[in-house]
Protein backbone atom coordinates (compact mmCIF):
# COMPACT_ATOMS: atom_id res chain seq x y z
CA UNK A 1 0.00 0.00 0.00
CA UNK A 2 1.32 3.45 -0.92
CA UNK A 3 1.16 5.83 2.08
CA UNK A 4 1.14 9.58 1.44
CA UNK A 5 0.36 12.74 3.38
CA UNK A 6 -1.55 15.80 2.22
CA UNK A 7 -3.17 18.84 3.83
CA UNK A 8 -6.50 18.17 5.52
CA UNK A 9 -9.58 18.73 3.36
CA UNK A 10 -13.06 19.52 4.71
CA UNK A 11 -14.23 16.18 3.35
CA UNK A 12 -11.74 14.38 5.64
CA UNK A 13 -13.41 15.57 8.83
CA UNK A 14 -16.41 13.19 8.81
CA UNK A 15 -13.96 10.31 8.23
CA UNK A 16 -11.78 11.43 11.15
CA UNK A 17 -14.90 11.80 13.32
CA UNK A 18 -16.01 8.24 12.53
CA UNK A 19 -12.50 6.88 13.17
CA UNK A 20 -12.28 8.74 16.46
CA UNK A 21 -15.52 7.23 17.71
CA UNK A 22 -14.46 3.60 17.41
CA UNK A 23 -14.62 2.22 20.98
CA UNK A 24 -11.48 0.06 20.69
CA UNK A 25 -9.50 2.91 19.17
CA UNK A 26 -10.61 5.28 21.91
CA UNK A 27 -9.61 2.86 24.65
CA UNK A 28 -6.21 2.26 23.08
CA UNK A 29 -5.50 5.98 22.52
CA UNK A 30 -6.77 6.72 26.05
CA UNK A 31 -6.00 10.46 26.01
CA UNK A 32 -8.94 11.67 23.97
CA UNK A 33 -11.48 14.49 24.12
CA UNK A 34 -13.91 14.35 27.01
CA UNK A 35 -16.80 13.60 24.63
CA UNK A 36 -15.52 12.36 21.27
CA UNK A 37 -19.11 12.08 20.00
CA UNK A 38 -19.61 15.87 20.27
CA UNK A 39 -19.49 16.99 16.62
CA UNK A 40 -19.51 20.70 17.55
CA UNK A 41 -16.47 20.35 19.81
CA UNK A 42 -14.75 18.15 17.21
CA UNK A 43 -15.39 20.73 14.46
CA UNK A 44 -14.20 23.61 16.63
CA UNK A 45 -11.02 21.69 17.50
CA UNK A 46 -10.25 21.00 13.85
CA UNK A 47 -10.98 24.60 12.87
CA UNK A 48 -8.47 25.80 15.47
CA UNK A 49 -5.69 23.42 14.49
CA UNK A 50 -6.17 23.95 10.77
CA UNK A 51 -5.88 27.71 11.32
CA UNK A 52 -2.75 27.37 13.50
CA UNK A 53 0.90 27.12 12.48
CA UNK A 54 0.84 23.44 13.37
CA UNK A 55 1.62 20.89 10.65
CA UNK A 56 -1.52 18.79 10.22
CA UNK A 57 -1.84 16.14 7.53
CA UNK A 58 -4.28 13.54 6.27
CA UNK A 59 -2.85 10.05 5.91
CA UNK A 60 -3.74 8.45 2.58
CA UNK A 61 -3.35 4.78 1.69
CA UNK A 62 -3.69 4.20 -2.04
CA UNK A 63 -5.76 7.40 -2.11
CA UNK A 64 -8.14 6.48 0.74
CA UNK A 65 -8.26 8.49 3.99
CA UNK A 66 -6.74 6.27 6.68
CA UNK A 67 -6.20 8.83 9.43
CA UNK A 68 -4.31 11.95 10.41
CA UNK A 69 -0.96 13.00 11.81
CA UNK A 70 0.38 16.28 13.14
CA UNK A 71 3.17 18.20 14.83
CA UNK A 72 1.86 20.79 17.25
CA UNK A 73 2.88 23.01 20.13
CA UNK A 74 5.44 25.64 20.98
CA UNK A 75 9.04 25.50 19.69
CA UNK A 76 11.18 23.28 21.89
CA UNK A 77 8.08 21.49 23.17
CA UNK A 78 6.46 20.34 19.92
CA UNK A 79 4.72 16.97 19.93
CA UNK A 80 3.71 14.48 17.28
CA UNK A 81 0.39 12.73 17.16
CA UNK A 82 -1.36 10.35 14.78
CA UNK A 83 -4.62 8.47 14.48
CA UNK A 84 -5.06 5.55 12.10
CA UNK A 85 -8.30 3.75 11.32
CA UNK A 86 -8.34 0.51 13.33
CA UNK A 87 -8.87 -1.53 10.15
CA UNK A 88 -5.28 -0.61 9.21
CA UNK A 89 -3.52 -1.27 12.52
CA UNK A 90 -0.51 -3.55 12.30
CA UNK A 91 0.07 -2.84 8.60
CA UNK A 92 2.80 -0.21 8.87
CA UNK A 93 0.52 2.74 8.12
CA UNK A 94 1.29 4.74 11.27
CA UNK A 95 5.04 4.14 10.94
CA UNK A 96 5.10 5.19 7.27
CA UNK A 97 2.94 8.24 7.97
CA UNK A 98 5.05 9.36 10.93
CA UNK A 99 8.26 8.91 8.94
CA UNK A 100 6.80 11.04 6.13
CA UNK A 101 5.79 13.71 8.64
CA UNK A 102 9.24 13.71 10.23
CA UNK A 103 10.78 14.17 6.76
CA UNK A 104 8.57 17.21 6.29
CA UNK A 105 9.18 18.84 9.69
CA UNK A 106 12.69 19.92 10.64
CA UNK A 107 11.86 20.90 14.24
CA UNK A 108 13.80 19.04 16.91
CA UNK A 109 13.47 18.03 19.60
CA UNK A 110 10.03 16.49 19.15
CA UNK A 111 8.04 14.70 21.82
CA UNK A 112 5.29 12.12 21.91
CA UNK A 113 3.12 10.58 24.58
CA UNK A 114 1.44 7.20 24.65
CA UNK A 115 -0.51 5.17 27.15
CA UNK A 116 2.06 2.89 28.78
CA UNK A 117 0.02 -0.16 27.75
CA UNK A 118 -0.26 0.94 24.10
CA UNK A 119 2.56 -1.26 22.80
CA UNK A 120 1.64 -0.64 19.16
CA UNK A 121 1.97 3.12 19.38
CA UNK A 122 5.18 2.87 21.38
CA UNK A 123 6.59 0.53 18.72
CA UNK A 124 5.69 3.02 15.95
CA UNK A 125 7.47 5.82 17.78
CA UNK A 126 10.55 3.72 18.49
CA UNK A 127 10.80 2.62 14.83
CA UNK A 128 10.86 6.32 13.95
CA UNK A 129 13.73 7.03 16.34
CA UNK A 130 11.89 8.22 19.45
CA UNK A 131 13.29 7.14 22.81
CA UNK A 132 11.49 6.92 26.12
CA UNK A 133 12.59 9.82 28.31
CA UNK A 134 10.05 9.86 31.13
CA UNK A 135 7.02 8.24 32.65
CA UNK A 136 4.01 10.15 33.86
CA UNK A 137 0.47 9.64 35.02
CA UNK A 138 -2.47 11.46 33.49
CA UNK A 139 -6.24 11.35 33.26
CA UNK A 140 -7.36 9.29 30.26
CA UNK A 141 -10.83 10.50 29.31
CA UNK A 142 -11.50 7.41 27.18
CA UNK A 143 -10.91 5.19 30.21
CA UNK A 144 -12.34 7.48 32.86
CA UNK A 145 -9.30 7.19 35.11
CA UNK A 146 -5.68 8.19 35.58
CA UNK A 147 -3.27 5.85 33.81
CA UNK A 148 0.45 5.52 33.25
CA UNK A 149 1.91 7.08 30.14
CA UNK A 150 5.33 7.23 28.55
CA UNK A 151 6.93 10.37 27.21
CA UNK A 152 9.26 9.89 24.27
CA UNK A 153 11.59 12.31 22.49
CA UNK A 154 13.37 12.59 19.17
CA UNK A 155 16.56 14.63 19.26
CA UNK A 156 18.00 14.40 15.76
Amino acid sequence: MHIALRPVHDSDLPVFFRQMNDPRSLRMAAFTPKDPADWEAFSAHWSRIRASRDVVRTILGDGDVLGSTAVYGDPGEREVTYWVDRAYWGRGVATAALRALLDEVDDRPLYARAAADNAGSRRVLEKCGFETSARARGFAAARGEAIDEVVLHLSA
